[in-house]
C-alpha cells in the first residue's frame, strides 16, 4: 500500500510518498499557492499525485503546541483534512508533527544547503519525516 505524507503550511504543502513496500519515505515536491485560502489548485495537484503514485492513504502533519493543545495552525490543518477527505475519498490520518520543520531545517543546514535553497525543500523533507514517523510506527505495532 502506498501512503502519501503531507506537511501543510500557510502557503505551501510539502509532499512525500512511501515505497511500494511501505518502508521508506521519499520527497516528491512542494506545492505552492499564492495565498492561504486558495486551495483549489493545491487539492487538484494532490489528486493528480494520488493517481500517479496509486496512493491509498494520506498522513497529514498535525501541528500541536508543545503543551499538546491545538492552536490556529492545528485548526486550519483539521479543515484541510476534511477538504482532503471530501475531495479524495481517502482516509487522512493526523500525525503529530511537532518540531519536524525545525528538524528538516537542521538536516539541510548540516548538509551544507545554502539558505536561499533551503526554502525550496524544507517542506518536502518535513513531509518525508512525518511519513517516515508514521511508517516506523506501523513496523513496531
Amino acid at each position: 500500500m502506498r501512503i502519501m505524507g503531507l506537511d501543510f503550511g500557510s502557503k505551501t504543502v510539502g509532499v512525500a510518498v512511501c515505497d511500494p513496500l511501505g518502508i521508506t519515505a521519499q520527497t516528491v515536491e512542494t506545492i505552492t499557492r499564492a495565498s492561504e485560502n486558495k486551495m483549489r489548485q493545491t487539492l487538484a495537484r494532490i489528486e493528480q499525485l494520488i493517481g500517479e503514485y496509486e496512493i491509498e492513504r494520506i498522513v497529514l502533519g498535525y501541528p500541536k503546541n508543545m503543551n499538546n493543545t491545538v492552536g490556529e495552525r492545528g485548526e486550519k490543518t483539521q479543515e484541510f483534512k476534511a477538504a482532503l477527505e471530501r475531495r479524495t475519498g481517502l482516509e487522512v490520518i493526523l500525525w503529530d508533527e511537532r518540531l519536524t520543520t525545525v528538524a528538516a531545517e537542521r538536516v539541510l543546514i548540516e548538509s551544507g544547503v545554502r539558505r536561499e535553497n533551503r526554502k525550496k525543500s524544507v517542506d518536502q523533507i518535513a513531509a518525508a519525516m512525518i511519513l517516515q514517523g508514521y511508517l516506523d510506527s506501523l513496523q513496531y505495532s
